[in-house]
């Protein structure tokens, strides 16, 4: 560098330094100047962001987090990296560090518009700390830039999704742990199938959304790695550090390839994680039928609590679902995103901006709507009440059990099952024809069916060898989720294993959690730390 450049950049970096002062002493408090320097601080401050729901974001640290944080959170890493790597001059780092911080510190300002485009937000730092500000942009562009200010709004966007998918679980889990020994017809083919408990068929449900927490888990690693660095696609001629970048923006590390951080990641990884959301939406829209088909009867043993539906402005016997019908049309919306995502990814080529931000909260909004869908179906789950004596009766209004006689016939006294089989479809075919429940069978007809079974089959004892007491006990739905066996059975004490063991795994995918979000708090602090660093100089 020559000796006419050195005292130019000298006279710009005092220059900007005396200008610094004087800005630094007019605005009260500085924006960078409250940044946390501590795990522990950084957390707290996420917290105060994360307490409070909000609509139209994912949380209010997702919101806090814009395109115009992330240049912030970009340019201070860079300023470190490029000053640690020798690549800015010595006595241009102060200046182009509080350049920096007056272009964060500007969005305090009433009115400021936060910009959209990093070269506005480099205008800002220019503008303050002069052409040499400009540094902070070597090496970059805006080709890696978004990706990876994308993918950090994908971290915290996939750990709100993951709180509120720990919630839902948390509430059915609660729920099952009340309903052991609830039992509630179950249905296959649209039909009135078997007893089951309550507490199964809700830890059912609890055990398809811990897969949804399985993937989240597993895709965080794919999510999780910068593009910084890679410039547009084929890195630069600059010796940036970009294992110091991902460290300093809490990534993992670099996403390795440069044609693949900032054209091809943006493909897999985003719709590896929106499909995940989607997963999530198609059994929370199930859940949602299965509890709303309860309305088409008159006497539901699913119900909302009182306040929880509304009037019809014509009918005055209605009491709709409302919740229930906005947590499903919700869930058709997430599907709906995850397809647009599809959608714009399909038949481009790489380097086209089709693909890369279809799924932000700008766009598609799949993990905005996908959070609060999940918060929706976990107040629905919460304002149910089940009368189980309206679902026995259901379940005794039906044939259900029929299937146990054969068994016990099977079990108990070596029947042949394709003989119990046929008696019980018998009992079933003339009760039918007679309008008679279970419990009104007559047990006289069930001796002269089982024994014309018998005949039919050549059995060597044609006669019934269940008692009147046990045929009825048989028949009783209650009974028969009693006496199953085996691990994941409707039977009440292995309802309450299940409910234990899915408690604990429960647990485990909060405290994953914990640490993806301390780990992004110690990443946030060390930044701050080490930026902090630059300011004095």
């Amino acid at each position: 560098m020559s000796t006419s450049s050195v005292l130019r950049r000298s006279a710009a970096a005092a220059a900007g330094a005396l200008y610094w002062m004087g800005v630094a002493h007019a605005q009260t408090p500085a924006i960078v100047a409250s940044h946390c320097t501590s795990r522990e601080a950084c957390l707290t401050q996420a917290a105060k962001l994360l307490a409070p729901p909000v609509r139209g974001a994912t949380s209010g640290l997702a919101r806090s987090q814009d395109n115009f944080y992330w240049f912030g959170r970009i340019n201070m890493a860079s300023a470190v990296m490029l000053t640690e790597q020798k690549i800015i001059p010595p006595e241009l780092v102060g200046p182009i560090a509080r350049g920096v911080a007056h272009a964060i510190d500007e969005a305090a300002k009433p009115g400021f518009v936060r910009p959209t485009d990093v070269l506005v937000t480099e205008k800002i730092i220019t503008d303050f700390a002069g052409p040499d500000a400009s540094l902070i942009h070597t090496g970059r562009s805006r080709q890696d830039m978004h990706p990876t200010l994308t993918l950090g709004q994908l971290r915290v966007e996939m750990l709100d999704f993951a709180d509120a998918l720990a919630q839902l679980r948390q509430q059915l889990l609660d729920m099952a742990a009340r309903h052991a020994e609830t039992f509630v017809p179950a249905y296959t083919n649209g039909v009135q199938a078997m007893p089951i408990s309550y507490g199964q068929y809700l830890l059912a449900f609890a055990d398809a959304f811990g897969r949804d927490g399985m993937r989240l888990r597993q895709a965080w690693a794919r999510v999780n790695r910068s593009p910084l660095g890679a410039a547009v696609l084929a890195n630069s001629s600059w010796p940036l550090d970009r294992a110091r970048l991902a460290e300093l923006l809490g990534f993992d590390g670099p996403a390795t390839n440069s044609y693949d951080a900032t054209q091809i990641n943006p493909f897999d990884v985003a719709l590896e994680v929106v499909n995940i959301a989607g997963s999530a939406a198609l059994r929370v829209g199930a859940l949602m039928q299965d509890v709303h088909v309860q309305y088409h009867q008159t006497r539901p043993w699913l119900l909302l609590a009182p306040g929880r539906t509304y009037t019809s402005s014509a009918m005055p016997q209605k009491a709709n679902p409302g919740i229930i019908q906005n947590t499903r049309a919700l869930a058709s919306d997430v599907v709906a995103s995850v397809q647009q995502v599809v959608l714009r990814e399909h038949n481009v080529t790489p380097g086209m901006i089709d693909y890369k931000y279809s799924w932000t909260a700008a766009q598609g909004g799949t993990f905005v709507k996908g959070a609060q869908m999940l918060r929706d179906a976990s107040d629905v789950m919460a304002s149910l009440r089940v009368d189980a004596q309206r679902s026995l009766e259901e379940l005794e209004s039906d044939w259900t059990t029929s299937m146990e006689l054969a068994e016990t016939l099977q079990r108990e006294h070596h029947v042949p099952f394709r003989v119990g089989h046929h008696f019980a479809s018998e009992i079933v075919i003339y009760a039918r024809e007679h309008k008679l429940l279970p419990k009104a069978f007559p047990y006289g007809e069930a001796v002269r069916i089982y024994a014309e079974a018998g005949k039919l089959y050549a059995v060597a004892d044609p006669k019934l060898p269940l008692d009147e007491a046990t045929f009825r006990r048989t028949l009783s739905p209650e009974n028969m989720v009693r006496t199953r066996v085996g691990i994941g059975g409707p039977q009440p004490a292995e309802v309450r294993r299940m409910q234990a063991e899915a408690r604990q795994a429960l647990d485990a995918d909060r405290a994953w959690i914990g640490e993806r979000r301390m780990g992004l708090a110690d990443a946030e602090a060390k930044l701050n730390r080490a930026f902090a660093g630059l300011l004095t100089r």
